[in-house]
């Protein structure tokens, strides 16, 4: 792409969020606060559904993403000081079965703090594990999030538990939610909410785990006017 603006050739930060809005075609929309509050309140109250609160709660609360949550043990969680250790992922095919791997991106590696939402949430998940069946993948064990039989839930399994999940949503509310089919809108919306709240680009490429800026970058581009004034009076004042 062509750049004619000198002032955006000399900052390469400028030409790195230039570059990302004009090439997203295809922007995800995450949940509004609104509609973050309205789904979650939801779930919560919901015969079917509430048996997932905590971990949409988490989801939304710390931008894992979804094989990152699978592969979530008890050792991977520092209560004390309300930590989340992240440097292995779960997965499953039909060949080989559960099988663990290295974080999606060389990034992928790092800590992210619990607000108090996400602690309580860890906190329910933990005292609920009545099930678990006592079985080690790659060396890992004591999984946090299990299907009925006991064993580690994979992605698979939040795919289709959040469709129906959304469809029913969308049938007893006036306003239907963006397009929800994969639990990657949740990691979106919590990208976009710290974006929009003025986190430093580079703390939040680090919490995210992404590879480069420019991923990171990508959400800025979903700035509202409310977050763009707040920043601008900050700024300047």
């Amino acid at each position: 792409m062509a750049i004619q603006d000198d002032c955006i050739r000399k900052n390469p930060f400028d030409f790195a969020l230039n570059t990302v809005i004009e090439d997203d075609t295809t922007p995800k929309v995450p949940l509004s606060p609104a509609q973050e509050k309205s789904f979650l309140a939801f779930i919560e109250n919901d015969e079917v559904y509430k048996k997932y609160y905590d971990e949409i709660v988490i989801l939304l609360g710390t931008g894992l993403r979804i094989s990152e949550l699978c592969g979530l043990t008890l050792a991977d969680l520092d209560l004390e000081n309300r930590t989340i250790n992240i440097d292995h992922q779960l997965l499953r095919n039909t060949e080989v079965g559960y099988y663990t791997d290295d974080p999606k991106t060389k990034s992928g590696n790092r800590q992210i703090l619990m607000r108090e939402e996400v602690y309580q949430a860890f906190m329910r998940v933990i005292q609920n594990r009545k099930k678990a069946q006592p079985f080690k993948i790659d060396g890992y064990t004591d999984f946090l999030f299990l299907n009925l039989n006991g064993y580690p839930k994979v992605a698979c399994n939040y795919d289709s538990m959040l469709r129906g999940l959304v469809k029913k949503y969308n049938k007893s509310h006036d306003e239907a939610l963006p397009k929800v089919t994969t639990p990657h809108t949740l990691r979106h919306t919590f990208c976009t909410n710290l974006a929009n709240a003025g986190m430093n680009p580079k703390a939040l490429q680090y919490i995210m785990g992404h590879s480069n800026i420019q991923m990171t970058l990508n959400y800025y581009a979903h700035a509202t006017f409310e977050s763009a004034r707040a920043e601008m009076e900050r700024v300047i004042a």
